[in-house]
């Protein structure tokens, strides 16, 4: 219970009663008040003291009608003759002429922070020296000052100052200095009386003799006005987004054409480098060049940071090559190239073959390589290979040796279908719409070419025939391109199949670790639940029968389990099939081996047993995604 403070009242105000639970008065002081005992127009008796309830807000109203509760009329509270007559003697004591007040704090409270930004002009050639100047003027909307800052391009000789004018209010004619006690917030019409203590004066309410200065608004900011700073014209030629919005929300100004200020300006002049000299690398020499004190070039950090390796995930791209040459020996010859995306660096390997009079080994140190037909001495740097120049089917030239890409292994063709924008000849999306072009009206001859391959209608093509319907669609596509639409449309084993043989056998392992046997329990009372008789249950029931009989399961690997159970429509388990596969006595499953990590670090080329056959190629959906489901 809380009581209003009165001003000059000498009585204890406040807080009369705090917060607590209020017993009722006796004989009923074993309880206490209730939400039910509250109404308008009730007494209440709190510690002796009684209160009437006159009125209640809004909140407590409806929330009382909710409760079916009746209110009642709200009284008014009985007016006391003291206090107006207080009031009354307080409102004759106040002044007929108060001081005037200036609110700041409202302004502050709803502009604080909110700064408009003008782009203006100062054309200062008429000066000795001067040249056109850029500044930038700031308008506090939290107490109508202004500041402005020059943009200072580089190399313009001029001492990049931090504030051109400080902020403050801008006044929009020079006025002379002003007299000490000449600008004040109130003006002293007349004196009278003996001076000193005792005095009198009278304040001039209408202001006859102030001094008013105009200072510079919001409203007198548009484009292309002219600001008189301090005797510098300056010309508004743009506004940022925000003081756009500002104007169009405040004076419904939609016009924000800006002024053009800018004048064409000496283009600027292409720094010419000396020619590389042949000594280190091009960047090192180049750098050499930017100053007297030689610096080191700088390596792109971030990239190495986000490409080196990481765990399994090498970042390394290897490709299968051949040497395209008219040598016999050579022909035969294999390579792996290996580009490190970390520093777009290359490095190639010949696999050692016995017999053949080839040493092998390291055929090109790891390093970044050059485009050929480049002059050597040149003043622009030279193009290095780079990831997407290396493809299956691309053809290379290293130091006047020629390769053609012939395979890639499994990391590197995942890598570039994950990455298509980089990689523009294994984006999935681009082949199929250029293969859409190039078919064209040729739809009926690519389904009879399906049909003939294909006479019992299986859906599925060799990858021999795939390759050549492509070729003869598309001549023009490469190899990398033509393994993207294999390994995209390529018939793969399913798999929840291989996941749910996996997941079962390690439960089994765990049931048999255990020596757990309860199988036919769990059966019986799962029928007991199953009062319909249908082999069906709630997945929720079949979790808490498991648990019931202190299945020894982790709760996870038990919902995992569950839910590779079947189901009907209705999302119910057939809980039989989930208990016989189980069951490690009745229906035991082959547990699972440990599979180590193969190195393949001395990969040298794909293997057939060991990727992700793409001998059979799905055409059916090849199909529906160029000519649609309806052929």
């Amino acid at each position: 219970v809380i009581e209003p403070r009165t001003k000059n009242s000498q009585i204890p105000q406040g807080t009369l009663i705090r917060r607590h639970r209020v017993p009722k008065p006796p004989p009923n002081d074993d309880e206490f008040y209730t939400i039910e005992d509250f109404n308008v127009g009730k007494e209440i008796s709190l510690y002796s003291k009684v209160f009437k309830i006159t009125n209640c807000d809004e909140f407590t109203r409806n929330f009382l009608r909710k409760l079916g509760v009746k209110v009642n009329v709200p009284d008014e509270n009985p007016a006391d003759p003291y206090t107006k007559y207080r009031k009354s003697m307080d409102e004759s004591m106040q002044a007929l002429r108060p001081y005037e007040k200036h609110d700041t704090l409202k302004q502050f409270l709803d502009h604080d922070r909110q700064v408009l930004r003008f782009f203006c002009y100062w054309d200062d050639t008429d000066s000795m020296f001067g040249d056109p100047r850029e500044m930038i003027l700031h308008y506090f909307l939290a107490d109508d000052t202004i500041e402005i800052r020059e943009v200072i391009s580089p190399n313009s000789g001029r001492d990049a100052a931090p504030m051109f004018l400080k902020r403050g209010k801008l006044p929009k004619n020079i006025e002379t200095l002003r007299q000490p006690g000449e600008v004040t917030d109130r003006t002293v019409l007349n004196v009278f009386g003996p001076t000193g203590h005792g005095g009198r004066y009278i304040l001039d309410s209408l202001k006859t003799g102030a001094v008013r200065t105009d200072f510079y608004k919001d409203s007198d900011l548009t484009l292309g006005s002219v600001l008189n700073v301090w005797g510098r014209k300056y010309v508004i030629c743009d506004l940022d987004d925000f003081t756009k919005e500002y104007y169009r929300t405040k004076f419904g100004i939609e016009d924000f054409n800006s002024v053009s200020y800018k004048k064409g300006g000496y283009g600027g002049v292409e720094r010419q480098w000396p020619p590389y000299n042949g000594w280190g690398s091009e960047e090192d020499s180049l750098c050499s060049c930017m100053g007297l004190l030689p610096k080191p070039p700088k390596r792109d950090f971030i990239k190495f940071m986000e490409k080196d390796r990481r765990g399994l995930d090498s970042n390394v791209l290897r490709f299968l090559a051949r040497m395209d040459t008219s040598k016999p020996i050579d022909q035969d010859r294999r390579f792996i190239i290996s580009y490190f995306l970390s520093d777009d660096t290359i490095l190639v390997f010949e696999p050692p073959v016995r017999n053949s009079g080839i040493i092998g080994g390291k055929f090109l140190e790891r390093s970044r390589v050059k485009k050929p037909e480049q002059p050597l001495y040149s003043t622009q740097m030279s193009e290095y290979y780079l990831s997407s120049d290396l493809y299956v089917g691309s053809r290379v030239i290293f130091n006047s040796h020629v390769f053609l890409l012939i395979d890639a292994d499994e990391y590197a063709f995942r890598y570039m279908e994950e990455c298509p924008q980089e990689f523009p000849k294994a984006n999935i999306e681009s082949i199929i719409n250029r293969l859409r072009g190039s078919v064209g009206k040729n739809k009926d001859e690519v389904k009879s070419f399906f049909m003939r391959n294909d006479p019992g209608g299986s859906g599925v093509l060799g990858y021999d025939q795939f390759v050549s319907l492509l070729k003869q669609v598309d001549s023009s596509l490469t190899d990398q391109e033509i393994m993207t639409l294999a390994r995209f449309y390529s018939e793969r084993p399913s798999e929840d199949a291989i996941d749910s043989r996996k997941l079962f056998a390690i439960i089994q392992e765990q049931l048999r670790k255990r020596n757990y046997e309860g199988f036919s329990k769990l059966v019986e009372d799962c029928q007991q639940h199953d009062q319909g008789k249908q082999g069906f249950l709630d997945p929720e029931t079949v979790r808490t029968v498991l648990h019931a009989h202190h299945v020894p399961l982790p709760d996870d690997l038990l919902r995992a389990g569950i839910a590779m159970t079947p189901a009907n429509e209705r999302g119910e388990v057939q809980y039989a099939a989930l208990i016989n596969q189980m069951n490690w006595r009745d229906a035991p499953v082959p547990p699972m081996q440990y599979q180590p990590i193969v190195d393949d670090s001395q990969w040298q080329g794909t293997n057939q047993s060991n990727k992700i056959s793409v001998s059979r190629i799905c055409y059916n959906v090849l199909l529906e995604d160029f000519f649609g489901k309806s052929s």
